[in-house]
């Protein structure tokens, strides 16, 4: 599995070369293979902007010196708005270092119409906004880019950048269908509507800065005892400037068969948070948690994990499964663990049991506060 994956690694010099020969990457930038030297920052804000739920009961709290506070009724000024609620993941980190300050906007839901809502109740200005992450290539986590680039991309950066994991964030996915053999579409990230709104998407298959203040890991090595567990299928191959381009092809791709997707660009988006450690988010965590926190570990040269936050697809877990990958995160020694989207009731219960003094379970338009 690991030689298969690293086949399909996008290599870069070719990626440069298909650039100048064919225009289809036209406004991508490939991150440096260069290590990088992690920032530390004093502050970290994240606001989540979209999740499955909304709770207005949840009082605040503190956990292991992480403030949660709820966004209590979720109501705008007019009381016929609301926070709207979807399967999807959407956060807005905000960060200081002195007095230095960036935005980065990560994830963007499943659909525009939630994302530009909940901006406007929880009054985020997007103007200040720093850059992108896109975390992977499924709809619900890209689904709501292209509505916020057309309505607010005036008052964006000149020149903003979509950080994305590498090139397979563009490959056309596809979900199995209830006859076998037989699926349904989910799309793909489409890298001429970003050609017209006129961002850079850079490709970060090495770990990469964001905004001076963020650092990726780049592509995640599978070194423990978690498993890819089913979800889409994908397919390669572009067509008219849409869908991914690929090094290698499998047999099945060779005879036009969508194959298991593997996820070989996900990236996890994290932060060093001054004497407190890493604060490691895995918007789905396809690849595994366990994994991504030991990644940003390595990249990072930072061993202690202060936070350990986002959606971790356990929802489909087996419960010997589940009890096995929370007793593996337990052995990360987190301050704390924030489940939210993809990780399931199921693991907030698992994690509840055997971390009961480590779990935030947040909602939509909960603020975390991770300070030094």
């Amino acid at each position: 599995m690991a030689d298969a994956i690293q086949r399909r690694t996008f290599l870069k010099g070719s990626a440069a070369l298909a650039a100048s020969a064919t225009g289809v990457f036209a406004c991508v930038e490939i991150a440096s293979a260069a290590p990088i030297t992690v920032p530390t920052i004093d502050r970290l804000l994240l606001r989540v902007l979209i999740d499955s739920a909304h709770d207005q009961f949840l009082k605040p709290t503190t956990v292991q010196g992480v403030q949660h506070v709820p966004p209590g009724s979720g109501r705008g000024a007019d009381y016929r708005q609301v926070l709207h609620n979807q399967w999807g993941l959407s956060l807005l980190l905000e960060t200081q270092q002195g007095t230095d300050a960036r935005t980065i906007l990560l994830d963007f839901g499943y659909s525009p119409d939630a994302l530009l809502n909940n901006i406007g109740i929880l009054k985020v200005d997007p103007s200040k906004v720093d850059a992108l992450i896109v975390s992977h290539g499924h709809h619900d986590h890209y689904g709501g880019l292209n509505g916020f680039l057309s309505k607010y991309r005036q008052t964006l950066a000149p020149d903003l950048k979509l950080y994305a994991g590498g090139e397979d964030n563009f490959c056309h996915r596809v979900s199995p269908a209830a006859v076998q053999g037989q699926f349904t579409d989910f799309g793909q990230l489409d890298r001429r509507d970003l050609v017209a709104q006129k961002v850079t998407t850079v490709l970060c298959e090495t770990p990469t800065i964001v905004a001076d203040h963020a650092f990726t890991t780049g592509h995640i090595k599978r070194r423990s005892v978690e498993r890819i567990l089913p979800n889409t299928f994908v397919e390669r191959g572009i067509k008219d400037g849409l869908g991914c381009d690929a090094s290698h092809y499998s047999p099945a791709e060779l005879d036009g068969k969508p194959i298991p997707d593997e996820h070989v660009h996900e990236h996890a988006t994290c932060f060093n948070i001054r004497g407190k450690g890493l604060v490691v988010i895995s918007s789905c965590g396809h690849v595994g948690i366990v994994n991504s926190v030991r990644q940003a570990q390595e990249v990072s040269g930072v061993e202690k994990v202060h936070a350990i936050v986002g959606g971790f697809h356990l929802g489909p877990a087996p419960k010997d499964y589940l009890q096995q990958i929370v007793a593996e995160i337990g052995k990360l020694k987190p301050d704390v663990v924030i489940p939210m989207h993809c990780s399931g009731l199921n693991f907030a219960l698992e994690a509840q049991a055997q971390l009961p003094e480590n779990i935030i379970v947040p909602t939509t338009g909960s603020r975390l506060v991770f300070s030094a």
